[in-house]
């Protein structure tokens, strides 16, 4: 009796189509799902949802349910075309993003034919784990329902999901259908990558008309998303999922407390959304919230009192800075402090003389690299322009030239670490006052300021902020002795 030919080719299409057929039953399983039930109380697996069918997050070994901080904030990317959230460490924020976008992309057909674009990470491994974290997502039952894996990228259902380095943005010229571009901790992508970002988003808004969202902790002082945070202008919605969301949920109240008694700057920063915080070594904590504690009216001005005012000129990439500070009662306080971006020349010179009529400041001390914006000002208050000629004649005659005028030129070369020493030391005993509201963004720059070994300020270690005001403020100290008590 002859054997019955076989033909390996007709047993692979055989295979292929059954396993198409698993396929075609695995993505059947979750046709419709809700992607949440509601029960709060249900933590096993079960059918009733996406999320009971694949199992529930697992945070330290605990399943936690959606919660109702979650639930809002899926509301808000279903209502909103661009989300901006700033969240606290390990509030969950990832992780439910990307089984959100995992549940349209499986339980929907509002992805079908389109790809979702994942920015995390500075480096490809770095990125490649949030593609990892979410296959992990699916119990091996369902593996089937993840196809065309590869380093970087995969599909679920019809749906491709690539994940991207900041370092890599140019890869993502060129693709269409964008249908979400999530970007992950962007606050902690370095300075040219963050300018960078910001192009990327505008390209594909006007190419695939997709949504974006952008999360992160909170970064350095003046980074992509303290920028976004203060644009009234910008096209995302604003959202916080800071620590007290996540207090007695998601997050071990215990823990929390503990972490913010061992490193308050790093708590402030990484759990409450402060910028900057626990960035700086030259004022301590404690010192910083010693200053801002203090009650005072910064718009009550004592004329009767020392005054001075600090000035720091910026043009271009840099900022302007200004400072008045008032020695009242012992205590230098900070009456007001402003920076400028990007302003004209003519509205800054305005500004120091409308300025000086208002708080009659007895010297005006100004950074001593930008001579014209210098002599311009000492137009403006009536006093000869050519200073270098005044200073070469005090320092013949032994006598200090603030005595010889009164818009003082200060080289931060020669000044600089005294400056900065007297600035830590009028802090570190209690001789500062400065409003944590008024005076948000010099509050900010002493948090991040950081001494070198050799005394003096280091900006390049926080490249997003060129530390103008705390310039001004620094600059404004040079009229004041100690005070003594």
């Amino acid at each position: 009796m002859s054997q019955q030919y076989k033909n390996p080719f007709q047993n692979h299409l055989f295979e292929e189509d059954e396993h198409k057929q698993e396929e075609q039953i695995d993505y059947q399983q979750f046709k419709d799902l809700p992607f949440y039930c509601g029960d709060t109380e249900k933590l096993t697996r079960d059918n009733c949802c996406f999320n009971h069918k694949i199992s529930l997050p697992v945070k330290n070994g605990i399943t936690h349910p959606i919660y109702d901080y979650e639930d809002e904030l899926k509301r808000l990317i279903e209502t909103n075309q661009h989300l901006w959230c700033k969240k606290a460490r390990g509030i969950g924020a990832t992780e439910f993003i990307i089984r959100y976008l995992a549940y349209l992309a499986l339980c929907t057909t509002s992805l079908d034919n389109k790809s979702v674009f994942i920015i995390a990470g500075t480096r490809e491994e770095f990125a490649n784990e949030i593609k990892e974290r979410m296959e992990a997502l699916f119990p091996e039952e369902y593996k089937a329902v993840l196809h065309d894996s590869k380093y970087t990228e995969t599909y679920i259902k019809k749906t491709k999901f690539k994940v991207f380095p900041s370092k890599n943005l140019k890869d993502m010229r060129g693709y269409v259908d964008v249908a979400y571009l999530f970007i992950d901790e962007a606050d902690y992508f370095n300075p040219k990558e963050q300018r960078d970002i910001k192009y990327v988003i505008k390209s594909y808004e006007e190419k695939s008309k997709g949504k974006i969202i952008m999360v992160s902790t909170a970064g350095e002082a003046g980074g992509l998303f303290e920028q976004i945070e203060n644009d009234p202008n910008s096209d995302f919605y604003k959202h916080y999922m800071l620590v007290d969301k996540g207090r007695g949920k998601i997050f071990d109240d215990h823990f929390l407390e503990d972490q913010k008694i061992k490193d308050p700057g790093f708590f402030g920063r990484e759990y409450e959304g402060i910028y900057g915080y626990g960035l700086g070594n030259i004022f301590l904590h404690h010192e910083i919230e010693a200053a801002c504690a203090i009650k005072y009216d910064p718009t009550h001005i004592n004329h009767a009192c020392p005054i001075a005012m600090g000035i720091d000129p910026g043009f271009g990439s840099s900022k302007f800075g200004f400072c008045i500070l008032m020695l009242e009662d012992d205590i230098i306080k900070v009456v007001y402090a402003k920076e400028f971006e990007r302003p004209s020349y003519e509205d800054m010179l305005s500004l120091a003389v409308q300025l000086r009529g208002q708080y009659k400041p007895q010297k005006i001390y100004v950074d001593g690299a930008k001579p014209d914006f210098i002599k311009s000002l000492k137009v403006q208050v009536r006093e000869p322009s050519d200073y270098d000629r005044i200073i070469a004649q005090a320092t013949h005659d032994k006598v200090d030239i603030e005595y010889r005028m009164k818009v003082v030129p200060i080289n931060f070369n020669e000044y600089g670490k005294e400056l900065l020493g007297r600035a830590q030391n009028v802090v570190s005993k209690g001789w500062f006052a400065v409003s944590p509201i008024t005076h948000k963004e010099l509050v900010t720059q002493m948090r991040m300021a950081r001494a070198k070994e050799n005394g003096n300020l280091d900006k390049e270690e926080t490249a997003n902020s060129t530390y103008d005001v705390f310039d001004a403020f620094r600059l404004a100290l040079k009229m004041f002795n100690m005070p003594r008590r």
